[in-house]
């Protein structure tokens, strides 16, 4: 069987280097559409896939020599994992890759919105002095909840060390995970004692839809939210209310629920989002580094090499 990857999206040339090291030739071809790529995907025997479409039973199917299918990136919710697995197809992704990032962009979220920072700028910069109204808050002595204990979670609880919090974690689907960095706790724990709230899932049945007015009723404390997950597990207008309510006392989200322009425009809750100062918005960058860039590749080739040699 020919050993040969078809590359769909923008990844960093070490993959390239490192994979035809191994002796997989490689065809570069980021700007291919979907239709494009089912025409040609049964002629490789692997893929690379960042985040262009979604892989299909169709895609799959058309993939008849796939081997394995080399995710660019932490979550696998663009393919239909139980299929190619049921296919027999290799799934290969590299949180490892992005995890420091997403921590990093997660801890400037928090302490922007805690410290009125984007505000505080674009008030001075119009004229107005105004320290009382940008009265900050600080971190020490806090409780962050983090939803997600994987790679993402772990990392953001790591950053967290030096601040003088206490950190609390659920996962679903771990148990006896605590560490130096954060304490496992039930659910109902994180919604009793939460000043922060952090999401680190990956979107699945599930989780899609799972922070919503009945979700957020709940919790003990106004608190600030922090989404650098997946969009479609956070209700949008369930998260503006929450902050016309005072239970949400700002959101950092890097994900939405609808993203890319102009879709994201035509949102019946956009226009609300966008003139609220309680929310800071960022464009799905926070796992999406010049450092992740490249390390995210170096995952990739070397989990590739470790399924190749055992395969």
């Amino acid at each position: 069987m020919k050993k040969n990857i078809l590359i769909v999206d923008d990844i960093h040339p070490v993959f390239i280097e490192r994979a035809g090291a191994i002796g997989y030739q490689c065809d570069y071809l980021p700007e291919i559409t979907p239709a494009g790529a089912l025409e040609i995907l049964g002629e490789y025997s692997g893929l690379v896939v960042r985040s262009k479409f979604n892989l299909d039973r169709q895609h799959i199917d058309a993939g008849k020599n796939l081997r394995f299918i080399c995710r660019a990136g932490a979550g696998m919710d663009n393919i239909d994992e139980g299929y190619a697995l049921s296919k027999g197809i290799e799934l290969i992704n590299a949180p490892e890759g992005n995890a420091d990032a997403v921590g990093e962009h997660a801890i400037g979220m928090l302490l922007s919105l805690m410290n009125n920072l984007n505000q505080a700028d674009a008030q001075v910069r119009g004229g107005v002095w105004d320290r009382e109204g940008n009265r900050g808050y600080e971190l020490k002595g806090k409780t962050v909840g983090i939803i997600g204990y994987g790679f993402m979670g772990k990392s953001f609880a790591r950053k967290l060390a030096g601040f003088g919090v206490n950190v609390i974690a659920y996962d679903k689907y771990k148990t006896g995970f605590s560490d130096a960095y954060a304490r496992e706790v039930s659910m109902e724990e994180i919604v009793k004692h939460s000043d922060v709230l952090s999401l680190h899932i990956p979107l699945t049945p599930e989780t899609s839809g799972m922070v919503n007015d009945e979700y957020l009723f709940h919790f003990k404390k106004p608190l600030f939210l922090i989404n650098t997950s997946r969009g479609k597990a956070v209700r949008t207008q369930a998260v503006l209310d929450a902050i016309a309510q005072g239970k949400i006392l700002g959101a950092g989200l890097d994900v939405l629920e609808i993203e890319k322009f102009p879709a994201l425009a035509e949102q019946a809750w956009f226009d609300e989002l966008r003139r609220s100062g309680k929310v800071i918005l960022t464009p799905h960058i926070a796992g999406w580094t010049f450092e992740s860039y490249r390390k995210i590749s170096e995952v990739m080739a070397e989990k590739l090499l470790a399924w190749s040699r055992k395969s």
